[in-house]
Protein backbone atom coordinates (compact mmCIF):
# COMPACT_ATOMS: atom_id res chain seq x y z
CA UNK A 1 0.00 0.00 0.00
CA UNK A 2 1.26 3.31 -0.71
CA UNK A 3 2.29 5.95 1.62
CA UNK A 4 0.19 8.10 3.47
CA UNK A 5 0.54 11.53 1.91
CA UNK A 6 -0.80 14.92 4.22
CA UNK A 7 -2.11 17.36 1.17
CA UNK A 8 -0.61 20.30 3.20
CA UNK A 9 2.46 22.24 3.15
CA UNK A 10 3.45 24.88 5.37
CA UNK A 11 3.92 28.86 4.47
CA UNK A 12 7.08 29.95 5.71
CA UNK A 13 6.77 32.34 8.43
CA UNK A 14 7.88 33.44 12.11
CA UNK A 15 6.26 31.20 14.45
CA UNK A 16 6.23 32.46 18.40
CA UNK A 17 3.98 31.84 21.29
CA UNK A 18 2.09 34.32 22.29
CA UNK A 19 4.48 36.00 24.94
CA UNK A 20 6.54 37.68 22.22
CA UNK A 21 3.68 38.94 20.57
CA UNK A 22 4.51 37.02 16.95
CA UNK A 23 2.02 36.43 14.56
CA UNK A 24 1.91 32.56 13.66
CA UNK A 25 1.36 31.50 10.29
CA UNK A 26 -1.91 29.10 10.32
CA UNK A 27 -3.01 29.18 6.96
CA UNK A 28 -2.67 26.28 4.32
CA UNK A 29 -0.22 27.04 1.88
CA UNK A 30 -1.56 25.15 -1.24
CA UNK A 31 -5.26 24.07 -0.67
CA UNK A 32 -6.36 21.14 -2.84
CA UNK A 33 -10.23 21.47 -2.28
CA UNK A 34 -13.18 24.08 -1.53
CA UNK A 35 -12.84 23.46 2.19
CA UNK A 36 -9.71 24.14 2.64
CA UNK A 37 -9.82 27.24 0.46
CA UNK A 38 -12.50 28.37 2.59
CA UNK A 39 -10.33 27.51 5.50
CA UNK A 40 -7.63 29.91 3.87
CA UNK A 41 -10.61 32.80 3.49
CA UNK A 42 -11.45 32.46 7.62
CA UNK A 43 -7.61 33.18 8.28
CA UNK A 44 -7.30 35.91 6.24
CA UNK A 45 -10.18 37.38 7.43
CA UNK A 46 -10.54 36.74 11.15
CA UNK A 47 -7.49 34.34 11.80
CA UNK A 48 -8.66 31.25 12.25
CA UNK A 49 -5.91 28.55 12.56
CA UNK A 50 -6.86 26.46 9.37
CA UNK A 51 -3.19 24.45 9.97
CA UNK A 52 -3.73 20.73 10.78
CA UNK A 53 -1.55 18.00 11.49
CA UNK A 54 1.93 19.19 9.81
CA UNK A 55 5.27 18.98 10.76
CA UNK A 56 6.49 22.74 11.86
CA UNK A 57 9.46 23.21 10.52
CA UNK A 58 12.27 24.14 12.40
CA UNK A 59 12.65 27.60 10.54
CA UNK A 60 9.40 28.51 11.13
CA UNK A 61 10.04 28.09 14.94
CA UNK A 62 13.22 29.46 15.10
CA UNK A 63 13.55 32.40 17.44
CA UNK A 64 15.27 32.84 21.18
CA UNK A 65 13.74 31.77 24.09
CA UNK A 66 13.38 33.78 27.78
CA UNK A 67 11.81 33.04 31.39
CA UNK A 68 8.95 34.36 29.83
CA UNK A 69 8.18 31.62 27.48
CA UNK A 70 8.46 29.10 30.26
CA UNK A 71 6.40 31.40 33.07
CA UNK A 72 3.96 30.96 30.11
CA UNK A 73 4.46 27.39 29.68
CA UNK A 74 3.24 26.75 33.00
CA UNK A 75 0.81 29.70 32.91
CA UNK A 76 -1.25 27.45 30.02
CA UNK A 77 -1.05 24.33 32.31
CA UNK A 78 -1.81 26.00 35.21
CA UNK A 79 -4.92 27.57 33.47
CA UNK A 80 -6.18 24.17 31.73
CA UNK A 81 -6.43 22.31 35.29
CA UNK A 82 -7.42 24.39 37.76
CA UNK A 83 -11.19 24.45 37.14
CA UNK A 84 -14.48 23.78 38.41
CA UNK A 85 -14.79 19.89 36.41
CA UNK A 86 -11.76 18.67 38.76
CA UNK A 87 -14.13 19.32 42.08
CA UNK A 88 -15.66 16.11 41.25
CA UNK A 89 -12.23 13.76 41.44
CA UNK A 90 -11.38 15.41 45.28
CA UNK A 91 -14.99 15.04 46.15
CA UNK A 92 -14.26 10.98 44.94
CA UNK A 93 -11.84 10.45 48.18
CA UNK A 94 -14.04 10.67 50.71
CA UNK A 95 -17.76 9.85 49.08
CA UNK A 96 -16.76 6.77 47.27
CA UNK A 97 -13.89 5.35 48.89
CA UNK A 98 -14.83 6.70 52.32
CA UNK A 99 -11.10 7.99 53.39
CA UNK A 100 -10.36 10.60 55.45
CA UNK A 101 -9.35 13.77 54.59
CA UNK A 102 -5.63 12.99 55.43
CA UNK A 103 -5.33 9.81 53.53
CA UNK A 104 -7.17 11.65 50.28
CA UNK A 105 -4.64 14.57 50.17
CA UNK A 106 -1.94 12.83 50.51
CA UNK A 107 -3.06 10.07 47.74
CA UNK A 108 -4.35 13.05 45.58
CA UNK A 109 -0.90 15.07 45.88
CA UNK A 110 1.15 11.77 45.14
CA UNK A 111 -1.33 10.48 42.32
CA UNK A 112 -1.32 13.90 40.78
CA UNK A 113 2.08 14.14 40.82
CA UNK A 114 2.70 10.60 39.43
CA UNK A 115 0.64 11.02 36.69
CA UNK A 116 1.81 14.98 35.89
CA UNK A 117 5.63 13.60 35.27
CA UNK A 118 4.63 11.07 32.78
CA UNK A 119 3.10 13.90 30.76
CA UNK A 120 5.48 16.26 31.50
CA UNK A 121 8.16 13.62 29.61
CA UNK A 122 5.28 13.27 26.53
CA UNK A 123 5.07 17.06 26.35
CA UNK A 124 8.90 17.73 25.54
CA UNK A 125 8.57 15.73 22.25
CA UNK A 126 6.42 19.33 20.90
CA UNK A 127 9.82 21.52 20.76
CA UNK A 128 12.30 18.59 19.86
CA UNK A 129 9.57 17.94 16.91
CA UNK A 130 7.47 20.08 15.65
CA UNK A 131 5.11 17.13 15.62
CA UNK A 132 1.57 16.33 17.18
CA UNK A 133 1.94 13.84 19.92
CA UNK A 134 0.43 11.35 18.34
CA UNK A 135 2.53 12.12 15.36
CA UNK A 136 5.12 11.17 17.65
CA UNK A 137 3.95 7.89 18.79
CA UNK A 138 4.40 6.13 15.12
CA UNK A 139 7.53 6.47 16.57
CA UNK A 140 7.17 3.70 18.87
CA UNK A 141 3.60 2.30 18.05
CA UNK A 142 4.20 1.70 14.40
CA UNK A 143 1.97 3.29 11.46
CA UNK A 144 -1.38 1.08 12.05
CA UNK A 145 -0.99 0.62 15.81
CA UNK A 146 -0.77 4.05 16.27
CA UNK A 147 -4.54 4.37 14.78
CA UNK A 148 -5.01 2.65 17.81
CA UNK A 149 -3.92 5.48 19.94
CA UNK A 150 -5.34 7.85 17.65
CA UNK A 151 -9.16 6.31 18.29
CA UNK A 152 -8.74 5.79 21.86
CA UNK A 153 -7.45 9.15 22.45
CA UNK A 154 -10.39 10.33 20.65
CA UNK A 155 -12.79 9.00 23.23
CA UNK A 156 -10.64 10.55 25.55
CA UNK A 157 -11.05 13.90 24.44
CA UNK A 158 -14.92 13.47 23.68
CA UNK A 159 -15.58 12.18 26.75
CA UNK A 160 -13.67 14.79 29.12
CA UNK A 161 -15.53 17.25 26.82
CA UNK A 162 -19.09 15.70 28.06
CA UNK A 163 -18.44 15.45 31.57
CA UNK A 164 -17.01 19.40 31.71
CA UNK A 165 -20.25 20.64 29.72
CA UNK A 166 -22.29 18.61 32.95
CA UNK A 167 -20.15 19.96 35.88
CA UNK A 168 -20.28 23.34 33.95
CA UNK A 169 -24.50 22.82 32.99
CA UNK A 170 -24.88 21.61 36.72
CA UNK A 171 -23.60 24.67 38.47
CA UNK A 172 -25.47 27.04 36.61
CA UNK A 173 -28.97 25.48 36.47
CA UNK A 174 -27.99 25.28 40.31
CA UNK A 175 -27.47 28.93 40.46
CA UNK A 176 -30.47 29.49 39.00
CA UNK A 177 -31.86 27.09 41.56
CA UNK A 178 -33.40 24.90 38.92
CA UNK A 179 -35.08 27.21 36.86
CA UNK A 180 -32.39 27.15 34.27
CA UNK A 181 -31.94 23.43 32.70
CA UNK A 182 -28.88 21.69 32.72
CA UNK A 183 -29.35 21.09 29.09
CA UNK A 184 -28.79 24.94 28.86
CA UNK A 185 -25.67 25.12 30.81
CA UNK A 186 -24.04 22.22 29.09
CA UNK A 187 -24.66 24.27 25.73
CA UNK A 188 -23.17 27.87 27.08
CA UNK A 189 -19.96 25.82 27.89
CA UNK A 190 -19.71 23.89 24.41
CA UNK A 191 -20.62 26.97 22.91
CA UNK A 192 -17.74 28.92 24.72
CA UNK A 193 -15.25 25.97 23.78
CA UNK A 194 -16.35 25.79 20.37
CA UNK A 195 -15.71 29.80 19.47
CA UNK A 196 -11.88 29.17 21.21
CA UNK A 197 -11.20 26.09 19.31
CA UNK A 198 -12.37 26.61 16.22
CA UNK A 199 -10.29 30.17 16.20
CA UNK A 200 -7.05 27.90 17.07
CA UNK A 201 -4.07 27.99 18.81
CA UNK A 202 -3.96 31.93 18.74
CA UNK A 203 -7.07 32.38 21.26
CA UNK A 204 -6.31 29.50 23.07
CA UNK A 205 -3.05 31.07 24.06
CA UNK A 206 -4.58 34.35 24.75
CA UNK A 207 -7.82 32.36 26.69
CA UNK A 208 -5.90 30.11 28.89
CA UNK A 209 -3.41 32.97 29.65
CA UNK A 210 -5.67 34.54 31.67
CA UNK A 211 -8.66 32.95 32.51
CA UNK A 212 -6.78 31.20 35.45
CA UNK A 213 -7.37 34.65 37.46
CA UNK A 214 -10.98 34.56 38.18
CA UNK A 215 -11.06 31.04 39.02
CA UNK A 216 -8.46 31.03 41.25
CA UNK A 217 -10.07 34.48 43.45
CA UNK A 218 -13.18 32.44 43.46
CA UNK A 219 -11.60 29.32 44.96
CA UNK A 220 -10.14 31.31 47.76
CA UNK A 221 -13.12 32.88 48.31
CA UNK A 222 -15.00 28.87 48.47
CA UNK A 223 -11.91 28.43 50.79
CA UNK A 224 -12.91 31.29 53.30
CA UNK A 225 -16.56 30.46 53.04
CA UNK A 226 -16.84 26.50 53.20
CA UNK A 227 -13.31 25.73 54.97
CA UNK A 228 -14.84 25.80 58.95
CA UNK A 229 -17.38 22.90 57.52
CA UNK A 230 -14.60 20.30 56.19
CA UNK A 231 -14.31 17.41 58.44
CA UNK A 232 -10.75 17.45 59.42
CA UNK A 233 -10.98 14.36 62.20
CA UNK A 234 -12.96 11.67 60.51
CA UNK A 235 -10.70 8.82 59.79
CA UNK A 236 -10.94 6.59 57.11
CA UNK A 237 -13.57 3.78 56.93
CA UNK A 238 -12.83 0.20 56.58
CA UNK A 239 -9.50 -1.76 57.64
CA UNK A 240 -7.03 -4.16 56.65
CA UNK A 241 -7.42 -5.18 52.60
CA UNK A 242 -10.32 -3.15 52.19
CA UNK A 243 -8.88 0.33 53.40
CA UNK A 244 -5.56 -0.65 51.24
CA UNK A 245 -7.97 -1.42 48.38
CA UNK A 246 -9.49 1.99 48.52
CA UNK A 247 -6.60 3.74 49.03
CA UNK A 248 -4.49 1.82 46.17
CA UNK A 249 -7.99 2.19 44.24
CA UNK A 250 -8.18 6.45 44.01
CA UNK A 251 -4.59 7.00 44.53
CA UNK A 252 -4.53 5.65 40.51
CA UNK A 253 -7.92 7.38 40.14
CA UNK A 254 -6.06 10.41 40.68
CA UNK A 255 -2.72 9.15 38.46
CA UNK A 256 -5.17 8.75 35.45
CA UNK A 257 -6.52 12.60 35.35
CA UNK A 258 -3.26 14.24 34.17
CA UNK A 259 -1.89 11.06 32.47
CA UNK A 260 -5.59 11.62 30.21
CA UNK A 261 -2.97 14.85 29.23
CA UNK A 262 -0.33 12.34 27.84
CA UNK A 263 -1.91 11.90 24.35
CA UNK A 264 -2.22 15.80 23.84
CA UNK A 265 0.54 17.14 25.52
CA UNK A 266 2.80 18.18 22.97
CA UNK A 267 0.17 19.67 20.61
CA UNK A 268 0.20 22.52 23.08
CA UNK A 269 3.96 23.46 22.68
CA UNK A 270 4.31 22.51 19.21
CA UNK A 271 4.87 25.96 18.31
CA UNK A 272 8.05 26.40 20.51
CA UNK A 273 11.39 26.34 19.18
CA UNK A 274 13.54 23.49 18.67
CA UNK A 275 16.39 24.86 21.06
CA UNK A 276 13.85 24.82 23.76
CA UNK A 277 15.42 23.70 27.29
CA UNK A 278 13.66 19.71 27.15
CA UNK A 279 14.36 19.95 31.08
CA UNK A 280 12.54 23.58 31.21
CA UNK A 281 9.55 21.92 29.10
CA UNK A 282 9.16 19.09 31.55
CA UNK A 283 9.25 21.43 34.71
CA UNK A 284 6.50 23.66 33.19
CA UNK A 285 4.26 21.55 32.18
CA UNK A 286 4.76 19.02 35.45
CA UNK A 287 4.14 21.78 37.58
CA UNK A 288 1.55 23.65 36.01
CA UNK A 289 -0.49 20.35 35.80
CA UNK A 290 0.22 19.40 39.18
CA UNK A 291 -0.73 23.22 41.12
CA UNK A 292 -3.59 23.58 39.02
CA UNK A 293 -5.29 20.07 39.81
CA UNK A 294 -4.03 20.05 43.87
CA UNK A 295 -5.74 23.54 44.25
CA UNK A 296 -9.00 22.48 43.21
CA UNK A 297 -9.18 19.13 44.21
CA UNK A 298 -8.31 19.77 47.85
CA UNK A 299 -11.10 21.89 47.78
CA UNK A 300 -13.13 18.81 46.29
CA UNK A 301 -11.75 16.88 49.03
CA UNK A 302 -12.68 19.28 51.66
CA UNK A 303 -16.12 19.50 50.52
CA UNK A 304 -16.57 15.75 50.24
CA UNK A 305 -15.34 15.18 53.72
CA UNK A 306 -18.22 17.73 54.91
CA UNK A 307 -21.01 15.88 53.33
CA UNK A 308 -21.91 14.16 56.54
CA UNK A 309 -21.59 17.33 58.77
CA UNK A 310 -23.65 19.49 56.85
CA UNK A 311 -27.21 17.64 55.88
CA UNK A 312 -27.72 20.61 52.95
CA UNK A 313 -24.46 19.64 51.91
CA UNK A 314 -25.60 16.03 51.92
CA UNK A 315 -28.65 16.40 50.48
CA UNK A 316 -27.58 19.23 47.50
CA UNK A 317 -25.24 16.28 46.45
CA UNK A 318 -27.12 13.72 46.45
CA UNK A 319 -30.38 15.45 44.71
CA UNK A 320 -28.39 17.31 42.29
CA UNK A 321 -24.61 16.53 42.30
CA UNK A 322 -21.34 18.32 42.26
CA UNK A 323 -22.82 21.58 41.16
CA UNK A 324 -25.68 21.75 43.71
CA UNK A 325 -23.42 20.95 46.55
CA UNK A 326 -21.27 24.01 45.34
CA UNK A 327 -23.80 26.69 45.19
CA UNK A 328 -24.79 24.70 48.71
CA UNK A 329 -21.10 25.91 49.79
CA UNK A 330 -21.35 29.66 48.66
CA UNK A 331 -24.74 30.03 49.99
CA UNK A 332 -24.50 32.35 52.51
CA UNK A 333 -22.75 34.81 50.78
CA UNK A 334 -26.29 35.00 48.70
CA UNK A 335 -25.74 37.00 45.40
CA UNK A 336 -21.97 37.31 45.28
CA UNK A 337 -22.12 33.47 45.99
CA UNK A 338 -23.99 32.61 43.06
CA UNK A 339 -22.27 34.98 40.86
CA UNK A 340 -19.07 32.94 42.22
CA UNK A 341 -20.29 30.04 40.98
CA UNK A 342 -21.04 31.66 37.89
CA UNK A 343 -17.53 32.25 37.30
CA UNK A 344 -16.79 28.81 37.81
CA UNK A 345 -18.95 27.45 35.59
CA UNK A 346 -18.23 29.39 32.54
CA UNK A 347 -14.06 29.05 33.12
CA UNK A 348 -14.88 25.00 33.31
CA UNK A 349 -14.06 26.17 29.37
CA UNK A 350 -10.31 26.54 29.78
CA UNK A 351 -10.26 22.74 30.38
CA UNK A 352 -12.23 21.73 27.68
CA UNK A 353 -10.79 24.20 24.95
CA UNK A 354 -7.20 22.21 24.99
CA UNK A 355 -9.24 18.68 24.67
CA UNK A 356 -11.29 19.67 22.00
CA UNK A 357 -8.55 21.14 20.18
CA UNK A 358 -6.93 18.32 20.61
CA UNK A 359 -9.36 16.23 18.96
CA UNK A 360 -9.82 17.96 16.33
CA UNK A 361 -6.45 16.82 15.34
CA UNK A 362 -6.81 13.32 15.87
CA UNK A 363 -9.45 13.35 13.32
CA UNK A 364 -7.27 14.16 10.86
CA UNK A 365 -4.64 11.70 12.28
CA UNK A 366 -6.98 8.81 11.55
CA UNK A 367 -6.00 9.14 7.69
CA UNK A 368 -5.48 10.98 4.44
CA UNK A 369 -9.06 11.57 3.88
CA UNK A 370 -9.73 13.29 6.98
CA UNK A 371 -6.77 15.40 6.82
CA UNK A 372 -8.14 17.24 3.78
CA UNK A 373 -10.93 18.68 5.73
CA UNK A 374 -9.92 21.31 7.86
CA UNK A 375 -9.20 21.37 11.53
CA UNK A 376 -11.91 24.00 12.34
CA UNK A 377 -14.97 21.56 10.46
CA UNK A 378 -13.46 18.66 12.78
CA UNK A 379 -13.66 20.95 16.10
CA UNK A 380 -17.00 22.04 15.20
CA UNK A 381 -18.02 18.63 14.66
CA UNK A 382 -16.42 17.10 18.25
CA UNK A 383 -18.40 20.18 19.91
CA UNK A 384 -21.73 18.43 18.54
CA UNK A 385 -20.72 15.17 19.32
CA UNK A 386 -19.78 15.77 23.05
CA UNK A 387 -22.88 18.01 23.57
CA UNK A 388 -25.40 15.44 22.22
CA UNK A 389 -23.77 12.78 25.04
CA UNK A 390 -23.67 15.36 27.78
CA UNK A 391 -27.11 15.78 27.49
CA UNK A 392 -28.19 12.25 27.42
CA UNK A 393 -26.22 11.53 30.38
CA UNK A 394 -26.84 14.38 32.38
CA UNK A 395 -28.13 12.55 35.12
CA UNK A 396 -25.20 9.93 35.84
CA UNK A 397 -22.23 12.20 36.14
CA UNK A 398 -20.60 10.09 38.71
CA UNK A 399 -20.90 6.96 37.05
CA UNK A 400 -19.34 8.43 33.69
CA UNK A 401 -16.57 10.06 35.73
CA UNK A 402 -15.58 7.19 37.59
CA UNK A 403 -15.60 4.86 34.88
CA UNK A 404 -13.97 6.86 31.84
CA UNK A 405 -10.92 8.32 34.14
CA UNK A 406 -9.76 4.92 34.83
CA UNK A 407 -9.68 3.48 31.62
CA UNK A 408 -7.97 6.61 29.79
CA UNK A 409 -4.99 6.00 32.43
CA UNK A 410 -4.91 1.89 31.57
CA UNK A 411 -3.73 2.53 27.55
CA UNK A 412 -1.94 5.99 28.48
CA UNK A 413 0.60 4.44 30.52
CA UNK A 414 1.28 1.47 28.43
CA UNK A 415 2.02 3.74 25.43
CA UNK A 416 4.06 6.46 28.08
CA UNK A 417 6.29 2.94 29.04
CA UNK A 418 7.39 2.47 25.57
CA UNK A 419 8.18 5.46 24.62
CA UNK A 420 9.89 5.72 27.20
CA UNK A 421 11.88 2.57 26.45
CA UNK A 422 11.83 2.79 22.82
CA UNK A 423 13.91 6.32 23.17
CA UNK A 424 16.53 5.14 25.92
CA UNK A 425 17.41 1.84 25.09
CA UNK A 426 16.56 0.82 21.17
CA UNK A 427 17.09 4.85 19.94
CA UNK A 428 19.78 6.41 22.19
CA UNK A 429 17.69 9.52 22.35
CA UNK A 430 17.72 9.94 18.40
CA UNK A 431 14.69 10.72 15.77
CA UNK A 432 14.75 11.41 12.20
CA UNK A 433 11.58 13.91 12.69
CA UNK A 434 11.38 14.02 8.85
CA UNK A 435 9.81 11.14 8.19
CA UNK A 436 6.59 11.49 10.45
CA UNK A 437 4.92 10.54 7.30
CA UNK A 438 6.45 8.15 5.95
CA UNK A 439 4.83 4.39 6.34
CA UNK A 440 8.13 2.97 4.62
CA UNK A 441 10.16 4.23 6.99
CA UNK A 442 7.90 4.01 10.46
CA UNK A 443 7.98 0.98 12.42
CA UNK A 444 5.89 -1.97 11.39
CA UNK A 445 4.86 -2.11 15.36
CA UNK A 446 4.46 -5.78 15.77
CA UNK A 447 6.27 -5.23 19.24
CA UNK A 448 4.43 -2.42 20.13
CA UNK A 449 1.18 -3.77 19.66
CA UNK A 450 1.92 -6.79 20.66
CA UNK A 451 3.15 -5.37 24.53
CA UNK A 452 0.13 -3.28 24.19
CA UNK A 453 -2.63 -6.41 24.01
CA UNK A 454 -0.43 -8.32 26.79
CA UNK A 455 -0.92 -4.56 28.89
CA UNK A 456 -4.34 -4.18 28.59
CA UNK A 457 -4.81 -7.81 29.22
CA UNK A 458 -3.27 -7.42 32.74
CA UNK A 459 -5.61 -3.88 33.25
CA UNK A 460 -8.72 -5.68 32.52
CA UNK A 461 -7.62 -8.78 34.42
CA UNK A 462 -7.02 -6.27 37.76
CA UNK A 463 -9.95 -3.79 37.18
CA UNK A 464 -12.21 -2.56 39.65
CA UNK A 465 -15.06 -0.90 38.01
CA UNK A 466 -18.80 -0.60 38.37
CA UNK A 467 -19.60 -3.14 35.31
CA UNK A 468 -16.33 -5.36 35.76
CA UNK A 469 -13.82 -6.57 38.31
CA UNK A 470 -10.88 -8.55 37.15
CA UNK A 471 -10.28 -11.68 39.10
CA UNK A 472 -7.17 -10.64 40.74
CA UNK A 473 -8.46 -6.94 41.68
CA UNK A 474 -11.05 -9.12 43.07
CA UNK A 475 -9.03 -10.49 45.68
CA UNK A 476 -7.71 -7.04 47.55
CA UNK A 477 -10.37 -6.14 49.87
CA UNK A 478 -14.17 -5.44 48.41
CA UNK A 479 -12.11 -5.10 45.28
CA UNK A 480 -8.84 -2.80 44.61
CA UNK A 481 -8.16 -1.18 41.03
CA UNK A 482 -4.64 -2.54 40.09
CA UNK A 483 -5.35 -1.92 36.68
CA UNK A 484 -3.11 0.72 35.67
CA UNK A 485 0.58 -0.42 37.29
CA UNK A 486 0.38 -3.96 36.25
CA UNK A 487 -0.19 -2.96 32.65
CA UNK A 488 2.09 -0.65 33.28
CA UNK A 489 4.66 -3.85 34.56
CA UNK A 490 3.95 -6.23 32.25
CA UNK A 491 4.76 -3.37 29.63
CA UNK A 492 8.07 -2.98 31.14
CA UNK A 493 8.40 -7.04 30.94
CA UNK A 494 7.48 -8.10 27.15
CA UNK A 495 8.49 -4.38 24.81
CA UNK A 496 11.97 -5.04 25.30
CA UNK A 497 12.45 -8.72 24.14
CA UNK A 498 9.37 -8.07 21.67
CA UNK A 499 11.00 -5.03 20.27
CA UNK A 500 14.53 -6.47 19.91
CA UNK A 501 12.98 -9.62 17.65
CA UNK A 502 11.29 -7.09 15.65
CA UNK A 503 14.62 -5.34 15.03
CA UNK A 504 16.55 -8.68 14.22
CA UNK A 505 13.85 -10.29 11.60
CA UNK A 506 11.97 -7.39 10.36
CA UNK A 507 14.64 -4.49 10.40
CA UNK A 508 12.47 -1.52 11.35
Amino acid sequence: MSDEKNPNEYEKGDASSTVNHVELELGISEPVNALQRFANKLDAVCGVEARGIERIPEELRERAMTYRDYIHMFTIWFSMNCTANQLTLGVLGPVSYKLGLTDSILLCMFGTIFGSVCTGYISTFGPRSGLRTLNVAKYTMGWWPSKLCVILNLCIELGYGLIDCLVGGLLLSAVNGGGMSVIVGIVIVALITWVVVTFGIKWFYKFEQFVWAPTVLVLFVLIGVAGPHFDTTRPSQGTGAVLHGNRLSYFFLVASGPLSWSSAAADYVVYYPKTTNRWGTFAATTCGITFGKLLIEFLGIGLGSGLLLNPTWEQAFESDGIGALVVEAFRPLNAFGNFCCVILAVCIAANNIPGTYAAALNWQQLGAPFAKIPRPIWSTFSCIIFTIIAIAGRDSLFAIFINWLSLIGYWTIIWITMTIQDEYIFRKGSFDWEIWNRKDLLPHGFAALFAFIVGWVGAVLCMYQTYFTGPIAALVGHGADLGLPVALGLTLICYPPARWLELKYVGR
